[in-house]
């Protein structure tokens, strides 16, 4: 009986599925994103060069990541879920951490100082990028898991448009001088990459809704 279920288990284990090549690219680059924001909360905190650098060193390392999961594309003749949704996902993940560096960037080279707003902000997006990622992981094996986990994204994606709506309200309210007047323009934009980076997980959450609809 041993040797017949060891000969049982070594059949099923010679024809067990694969993992998703593209799954798993795609969930090691919306991992890089969950450390990015970490990083970027980070900053909020202490807003200093070695904080700064490690966003930039994360979304270096997703970069990579992405350009490794396009040229498999490219190489690839059938792929198990349609490359337009793979290239489409890839994509907005890395709007993500795209934005959080842009974001700590410009803080840094503008002597743009932390906000609550902004600390607020930050904390959605790292919430939306572990959403992201938990969705990601789940997509394969528990489909309907992980449309819940992007149905949670977009939850987030909404409490973080009142955030951003209020922020805004906050900033334009009543400048007394010049230097307030350019320092509302900064915070403008940093604002708005702090916006668009949710938007980019809010978008890989729509893309993930398709997948799941068209393929599982």
């Amino acid at each position: 009986m041993g040797a017949f279920t060891q000969v049982t288990n070594q059949f099923h284990g010679f024809f067990k599925r694969k993992p998703n090549r593209f799954i798993v690219c795609l969930s090691e680059q919306a991992a890089k994103s969950v450390e990015g924001t970490q990083a970027l909360m980070a900053f909020m905190r202490q807003p200093q060069k070695p904080q700064a650098a490690r966003v930039y060193r994360l979304e270096k390392e997703a970069d990579a990541i992405r350009r490794s999961l396009i040229d498999d594309l490219n190489r690839s003749f059938v792929t198990p879920i349609d490359r337009e949704d793979l290239f489409a996902l890839s994509r907005a993940i890395d709007d993500v951490l795209d934005y959080a560096y842009s974001t700590t960037n410009e803080m840094y080279v503008l002597g743009v100082e932390p906000t609550t707003d902004l600390l607020a902000m930050a904390e959605l997006l790292h919430h939306c990028a572990k959403e992201l990622y938990l969705a990601i992981e789940n997509l394969e094996h528990q489909p309907q898991v992980a449309n819940n986990h992007s149905m949670r994204v977009k939850a987030i994606g909404n409490r973080m448009e009142r955030l951003y709506t209020e922020a805004l309200a906050h900033l334009f309210d009543a400048p007394t001088d010049l230097n307030d007047v350019v320092r509302m323009f900064k915070m403008r934009e940093i604002y708005r990459h702090m916006f668009r980076a949710v938007t980019g997980a809010e978008q890989a959450a729509n893309v993930l809704g398709d997948i799941v609809i068209k393929f599982y």
